[in-house]
């Protein structure tokens, strides 16, 4: 694939806790050069970015990142409060004292609660897979189907590991038909993005993707 295809499927990525209004201005511009499927930025820039860029780009913003472990009511505020703001689409991370406690339906109900204050906008589920046994990967994937959540997300980028091909395909086999793949965390190559769209990823986190079209890649 070339590199224009790929960035198609790229969230153009900043969420370091240091980045600047520099740093996220630059990754706008980029976005709008490139063509990447959207910008991923902290919550605290999404009004900014709405109020400077519009519709030339798609802002995508992170709720209960990056433990998970706030309580379903401030997510639902912090997911409220992102679209109100300008974000068209949210990724959200589990709450994974619920996952290693078994309680999947609590985290069922969570991201329902979490879609229904999406509504029409895109809810991606982070998972943080790196954290997780094959078994809690699998109720995970069943817990995003019934929640009816849009995607699944491999990892936040600041667990211990991120997206892993096996994951991906073991995803796949267990998400419902109308749930899509997001792959994040570790993502660096042009072949390594190459090979994750193979294996069925609809979007790839990443920070560097767009530096590799410029490298020529």
């Amino acid at each position: 694939m070339e590199m224009k295809e790929i960035l198609a499927y790229v969230d153009h990525t900043a969420l370091k806790p240091t980045a600047s209004w520099e740093d996220v201005r630059r990754l706008c511009e980029e976005a709008v050069l490139y063509g990447t499927a959207s910008v991923c930025i902290p919550p605290c820039y999404v009004e900014r970015v709405k109020q400077l860029f519009g519709e030339k780009v798609r802002i995508c913003t992170v709720v209960g990142f990056p433990l998970g472990y706030q309580t379903t009511r401030v997510k639902v505020a912090e997911t409220r409060d992102a679209i109100e703001k300008g974000a068209a689409e949210v990724d959200m991370v589990v709450n994974l004292a619920d996952v290693k406690n078994a309680e999947f339906e609590k985290v069922t109900q969570e991201i329902a609660a979490l879609k229904k204050a999406a509504g029409s906008h895109i809810l991606k589920v982070i998972v943080e897979a790196c954290y997780l046994t094959e078994e809690e990967k699998i109720s995970l994937c069943r817990a995003v189907t019934r929640a009816g959540a849009d995607y699944i997300k491999t990892s936040t980028g600041f667990g211990t590991g991120g997206a892993r091909l096996e994951d991906v395909r073991l995803f796949r086999r267990h998400i419902g038909k109308d749930v899509k793949i997001k792959a994040a965390g570790g993502i660096r190559t042009k072949a390594e993005m190459e090979a994750f769209l193979r294996e069925g990823c609809d979007r790839i986190g990443s920070s560097g993707a767009v530096a590799l079209a410029g490298e020529g890649a």
